[in-house]
């Protein structure tokens, strides 16, 4: 099984307690080398969605957690159907804040001055492999679950987000100001609701 843009093995980990051999492919040197201290049992490769360093035909399975819409589709796409063995898989999976909570939407209300003008709705992030003729349709399936964050969580976790990260200094403190009074105003802890939104095909 290939874990592909592992990052610092969250899902790698999770994979491995399947009993699966995982080999995780991660572009950076230092997430990778995070993820070979959290994982040791898998096989940590340097490599992208654009090169992955594996022979044609070689893995059963390929899992790829938060980072199919970072890709560069038109080369990504057929490298993942070259490694796959015939009739093998591909899961997209992402966890998405919740919008049919009202504090997601008050957080959406929050950061949508941040979000760029060109960043695509996520419900359009699997369309690309959906509509690839080497892959066949996708079947979707969604769970939720609920992580319980304090005041400074809260902050931590919203001003991690790529485009809030590379927001101007004076706009992310703002932000996280904000962030705070919604914390404090709820007793200093929330409860963040998320919908794991998880896509599978197979090559054809």
């Amino acid at each position: 099984m290939l874990d592909l843009g592992a990052g610092t093995g969250k899902l790698t980990r999770a994979l491995l307690k399947t009993g699966a051999r995982v080999i995780a492919v991660e572009p950076g040197d230092a997430m990778r080398a995070e993820l070979e201290q959290a994982a040791p049992a898998a096989e940590a490769l340097r490599g992208s969605a654009e090169e992955i360093p594996l022979p044609e035909g070689s893995v059963d399975a390929i899992t790829i957690g938060q980072a199919f819409h970072w890709f560069r589709q038109d080369e990504a796409i057929p490298e993942l159907h070259r490694v796959l063995r015939s009739g093998g898989g591909v899961a997209l999976v992402w966890n998405l804040r919740d919008q049919d909570s009202p504090l997601q939407r008050e957080i959406s209300e929050l950061i949508e001055p941040f979000v760029p003008s060109e960043r695509p709705d996520a419900e359009e992030w699997p369309r690309p492999l959906a509509e690839s003729k080497l892959f066949g349709p996708l079947e979707e399936r969604r769970f939720s679950f609920v992580e319980e964050l304090d005041a400074d969580r809260l902050a931590e976790r919203i001003g991690s987000v790529s485009f809030v990260a590379a927001a101007r200094p004076d706009e992310r403190r703002e932000l996280d100001s904000s962030l705070r009074r919604v914390a404090e105003s709820l007793g200093g802890r929330v409860a963040f609701p998320y919908v794991t939104a998880a896509y599978i095909s197979f090559a054809v």
